[in-house]
């Protein structure tokens, strides 16, 4: 029987050219007519799949043999996007919004480079191809224009409006939040079409906005008729005859205990500690057996798959598994007879495993003990709680011990410790935020934390070298390039980082941490560090944990929550029953299905973390609502070309917008992460206390917007000097050293000295006009900054200004955001005043003076002027071309 990998990895081979399937029938030596059928229905998996490609000449070979990419499609809010291929070896392919064709966020796509740089780091490509869609339905408000309606996506990165034709309203009303299902995708200038399948509510009823964020995410809000019927096949209880015909090793007779937060209902791991004779620790962590449970290919399985993980929302938990098993049998309660899977270890002096062991056993835990009351006994000393908890107080100093001595020594290998407040947003019964909590990371979170790690680490170190198919948690090494764009950065605070060629061990990340403990930088740098490392993911091969500094790494102690600890517990348990191997066919199939599960959680993992970060914004603004025209103190948190965020002392964060900073005019530093004036040189930059006042808040999108308390406004007075700009297409702009030019349509920024700006790829910067984020240096950054002035996107995942590239026409260009005296936004955009015999009535909504554009020269180059013979209608107002003569005074004056 010919497998997926067997035709693949030939087809991969070097010397392997496109065959027919009738020459791949000959050279795998396929006999039986049941074979070939079973052999051609493969073939056809795989290329639906975009696995492999049929020719023109119906020949079979693989995408990367023929220059094209297979990987998934990350679309940006401004409308491009990045292909992530799935080989992790190579690089993002940047594709136009042009270069889609129809495909949307998240589709499974063949992409063809069609551009790189000469380094060949940076790509640029097209989709080929669409071979698996991942949005089919589409949350939004709908819009009722009579005739026929649309839906506004809830999904930023669903950029266009979704049209319903009059028959698919299927009754909804204007300003309900519905459910569309895609029946067109959208080509070219054309919007996607769809159907009303669901109406959720009206947007403003309670509880429609977290209903509307499991529906965007697709998240399943109750279990299958068939999957509650197996759960309840699951017993309350574990009988004695069962106990002994498991062969579980018996830990009832040991002080075992579990510690969570107060309103955990899924405990899922326990622990305990001993003193041995010879001076070690004994660590026992036993974890609920929850494979024993949910079989392999059951009902129960496929489902705790789709879903891959529990999400924890605000206001409720959409759980992995049934309730059932998750709060019943599952779940490590006090005092009653639970199977686990156990993992102990022996640690020296040094905190150093000597021993371990890893068995099926069951346990009956003493007590379920909670975070706050471990506190109280450890740190508090609460005599009360003391008293109460008295036979198990040198029990938990135990553990508090070797907690603390496990960390040191993780801390002195050098994993990084990253030390961010979270919080907890209250809602009362009708999910109103009422209040933010920050969330305490007392003694008691770190116990638990340091064993779980012990345990991972072990586990993951003991099935590696049994060479058993298994599930890592892995991090990769940092992005190199992010990399020395952060050493850059921290030499302006007097810092460094030791490391050999372009690689750095998180030891010495961890020394720099330490170093700026307590000093006004640590925040900014902290921040800084994390944003230049990459996301942790699942994987079939142990590559090792960079931000841990662990060669080995797994996560085996969440099987109720997580499924990659479900799937290694029923390998560990096999692996236990079976003498410590596999069978070979086993061994194979396992093999076959890990970077499967692998890349299912991940993908699962990252749709609940973004589903938990919008109900998280959404709460924060909606407890901000009653909060506006308050002041308060905060902290920057993060600086952009367009403004800077603010966090306030409860977590929340809000923007300042560049246009709202009225006392000067300021250029983003991209190298110093700062804002600086031109006029009084004054500098913002992360970690600097602030006092802001909260300005409006927008519930559509999530976002609060601040303001400076005690902002003076902006100088009245000619335009800023050293700054030229081109409103015309084909202009030139000029620009002092440092404060790159504008530029207009197709222009050019030219500084003054040896810089140079706005030319594509060039090193000068280029500030963009408005709040967009799109300009910047020449290297790429950002996954959020690709302007609509025309900056080229960094890659994903970081924040800051994109790649300076040859601007494209927009409509939204204006000569404001701190540079040349005029303003292109609202009277809130700041800037009033522009150059000699400028009237603010006299610029179009866009910025440019009306009438139309002007060829204005950049460098006091002044430029022609039209005569008109009287004023006409449709100007602005004003006879002889008055705009332009503002504009040409604003040079002149330059030139001067």
């Amino acid at each position: 029987m010919i497998t997926e990998s067997d035709l693949l990895n030939f087809m991969r081979e070097t010397a392997y050219k496109p065959m027919t399937y009738q020459e791949l029938e000959k050279h795998f030596g396929i006999s039986s007519a049941a074979d070939f059928k079973e052999f051609l229905k493969l073939l056809n998996h795989l290329e639906e799949e975009g696995k492999i490609i049929l020719t023109e000449t119906n020949r079979y070979g693989v995408p990367e043999r023929m220059s094209l990419l297979r990987g998934r499609l990350q679309v940006h809010a401004k409308g491009f996007a990045f292909l992530i291929p799935e080989n992790r070896e190579h690089p993002d392919v940047y594709i136009h919004a042009n270069d889609l064709k129809s495909a949307m966020n998240g589709d499974i796509v063949l992409g063809r480079v069609t551009s790189k740089s000469s380094g060949g780091g940076k790509l640029e490509g097209e989709v080929v191809r669409i071979v698996q869609r991942a949005v089919t339905q589409v949350v939004g408000v709908f819009q009722n224009n009579e005739v026929y309606g649309f839906v506004i996506a809830d999904d930023k990165r669903i950029n266009k409006d979704i049209f319903i034709p009059k028959g698919a309203f299927n009754g909804a009303a204007d300003g309900e939040k519905v459910v569309v299902r895609i029946v067109r995708y959208p080509e070219g200038r054309s919007a996607a079409e769809g159907e009303v399948i669901e109406i959720l509510g009206h947007k403003d009823d309670p509880g429609v906005d977290i209903l509307s964020i499991i529906r965007k995410h697709q998240l399943p809000e109750s279990f299958p008729e068939e999957v509650l019927a197996e759960a309840l096949d699951a017993p309350d209880t574990i009988e004695e005859e069962e106990i002994r015909k498991q062969n579980r090793r018996d830990l009832r007779d040991k002080i075992i205990v579990t510690i969570d937060g107060e309103d955990a209902k899924d405990l899922d791991d326990a622990v305990n500690v001993e003193r041995l004779s010879n001076g070690n620790f004994r660590l026992g962590v036993h974890i609920a057996d929850v494979g024993y449970y949910v079989r392999e290919n059951s009902k129960l399985d496929q489902e705790a798959y789709n879903r891959g993980c529990s999400v924890y929302l605000v206001d409720r938990v959409i759980p992995m598994l049934p309730h059932r098993l998750s709060n019943g049998i599952c779940s490590l309660n006090p005092k009653v007879d639970r199977f686990t899977l156990s993992c102990e270890m022996e640690f020296n002096e040094q905190m150093k495993v000597v021993k371990h062991d890893i068995f099926t056993s069951v346990i009956r835990t003493k007590e379920r003990m909670t975070y706050t009351n471990v506190r109280k006994i450890l740190q508090d000393e609460d005599p009360e709680v003391t008293e109460r908890y008295s036979d198990l107080v040198q029990n938990f100093k135990d553990m508090q011990e070797l907690a603390l001595k496990l960390r040191n020594n993780r801390i002195r290998r050098g994993a990084v410790d990253f030390d961010f407040e979270e919080s907890k947003v209250i809602v009362d019964e009708n999910g109103k935020a009422v209040d933010i909590i920050k969330r305490e990371r007392s003694i008691a979170e770190q116990i638990i934390e340091e064993f779980m790690l012990a345990a991972n680490e072990t586990v993951a170190e003991h099935f590696h070298w049994l060479k058993v198919p298994f599930l890592y948690r892995i991090h990769e090494d940092p992005d190199q390039e992010k990399l020395m764009n952060f050493m850059a950065f921290i030499a302006n605070f007097g810092y460094s980082v030791k490391g050999k060629g372009n690689k750095v061990h998180p030891r010495a990340l961890q020394t720099l941490l330490e170093d700026i403990k307590g000093t006004k930088e640590q925040t900014v740098i902290s921040t800084m560090m994390l944003r230049s490392m990459k996301q942790a993911k699942y994987d079939s091969e142990s590559t090792g944990h960079f931000g841990l500094a662990a060669e080995y790494y797994s996560h085996f102690t969440s099987p109720i929550r997580r499924y990659p600890d479900l799937v290694i517990h029923r390998i560990i348990r096999e692996v236990i029953e079976g003498g410590g191997a596999l069978t070979e066919a086993r061994q194979e199939y396992l093999a076959s299905r890990m970077p499967d599960i692998a890349q299912q959680s991940s993908e699962r993992e990252r749709v609940a973390v973004e589903a938990e970060r919008d109900t998280e914004a959404l709460k924060k603004a909606e407890y901000m609502l009653d909060k506006v025209g308050e002041e308060f103190p905060g902290i920057i948190s993060s600086v952009t070309s367009f403004g800077m965020f603010i966090e306030l002392e409860n977590t929340v964060e809000g923007l300042i917008r560049l246009s709202a900073m009225t006392d000067d005019y300021y250029n983003f530093h991209e190298q110093h992460m700062a804002l600086i004036g031109e006029r009084t040189s004054k500098i913002y930059r992360i970690g600097d206390e602030v006092k802001i006042r909260v300005v409006r808040v927008n519930m559509d999108d999530h976002t609060i917007d601040f303001e400076m308390v005690d902002m003076k406004p902006r100088r009245r007075e000619g335009g800023a000097r050293g700054e030229g700009f081109s409103g015309g297409r084909g202009g030139k702009a000029g620009g002092r050293e440092d404060r790159g030019g504008f530029a207009g349509r197709g222009g050019k920024g030219r500084g003054k000295d040896k810089r140079r700006g706005g030319g594509k790829g060039g090193p000068g910067e280029v500030f963009t006009a408005g709040d967009s984020a799109g300009a910047g240096r020449s290297k790429r950054r950002g996954g959020e900054a690709a302007s609509a002035q025309g900056g080229k996107p960094g890659k994903r995942g970081a924040s800051g200004p994109g790649e300076a590239a040859q601007a494209a026409p927009t409509r939204s260009f204006g000569f404001g955001s701190g540079k040349g005296g005029y303003s292109g936004g609202s009277p809130s955009a700041g800037a009033t005043g522009g150059g000699a015999g400028s009237r603010r009535k006299h610029a179009t909504a866009s910025g440019i003076f009306s009438p139309g554009g002007s060829e204005a020269g950049g460098e006091g180059e002044t430029p022609k002027r039209k005569k008109r013979k009287g004023g006409k209608k449709g100007g602005s107002g004003k006879s002889k071309g008055a705009a332009n003569n503002a504009t040409a005074a604003f040079v002149r004056k330059k030139k001067k």
